[in-house]
């Protein structure tokens, strides 16, 4: 009997976020270059969450709302995030690692030039994500709606999108490896030409296949006198 098939697209290697005993935040915490560590903060509410430069670990975040979020080189590791509202927020060349965001709206988000390691949204409600240069391994997005992802000169390796509906993909001079677009809707894509390394399904063969004959200059008629 022939050994079993190795699946030929890998997945995203996702644990529990391993979250310790936590202590209860305050938003006066919430500030610039903090050093945060074992907190849980839970409905906080603020016109501004800034923590730009701020190192975050072991922490959760329950309920938070703002109308924007400074977390330029903010570093992240093991948090989650519950029910985060935020419609504008800019994020670029931050480190996060083993996060989970489950439930939450985010409307903008700016996050060029990060690094995500093990980075799964799970039910969520994104704008437009742009993650232009960024460095991703182990993210998954779960039953999400994104209206558009630009991961334009990005690398990329065991990315999925399961269960979610993504309206615009921008991929122009990215890197993959593993990314795993099968069960996702997809509406449009911007660089259709730069997906090697891309898995897709025979349903989105068919979305794309007159995008690719457009990209390389292929007419598609019928045939002559029809």
């Amino acid at each position: 009997m022939p050994p079993p098939r190795r699946a030929s697209t890998l997945p995203p290697q996702l644990d529990p976020v391993p979250l310790g005993e936590l202590g209860v935040g305050d938003a006066e915490e919430l500030v610039a270059d903090a050093d945060l560590d074992g907190r849980s903060f839970d409905g906080v509410t603020t016109p501004t969450l800034d923590l730009g430069g701020a190192a975050v670990l072991g922490c959760a975040f329950i309920g938070v709302a703002a109308r924007e979020a400074d977390w330029g080189s903010t570093r992240l590791h093991e948090v989650t995030f519950d029910r985060l509202d935020v419609p504008v927020m800019r994020a670029p060349r931050g480190d996060w690692r083993e996060v989970r965001v489950e439930g939450s709206r985010l409307g903008s988000v700016e996050a060029y030039e990060t690094s995500w390691r093990s980075v799964h949204f799970v039910g969520c409600k994104l704008g437009y994500l742009n993650l232009r240069g960024a460095e991703l391994l182990d993210v998954a997005f779960t039953d999400c709606t994104i209206e558009e992802i630009d991961v334009g000169r990005a690398t990329a390796r065991r990315v999925a999108f399961a269960g979610s509906r993504l309206a615009r993909l921008t991929a122009q001079g990215g890197s993959f490896e593993h990314v795993d677009l099968r069960g996702c809707e997809l509406a449009e894509v911007d660089g259709v030409d730069c997906l090697r390394g891309v898995t897709i399904s025979p349903e989105q063969l068919d979305l794309l296949a007159p995008l690719l004959a457009r990209e390389r200059g292929i007419k598609v008629e019928g045939e002559a006198g029809d």
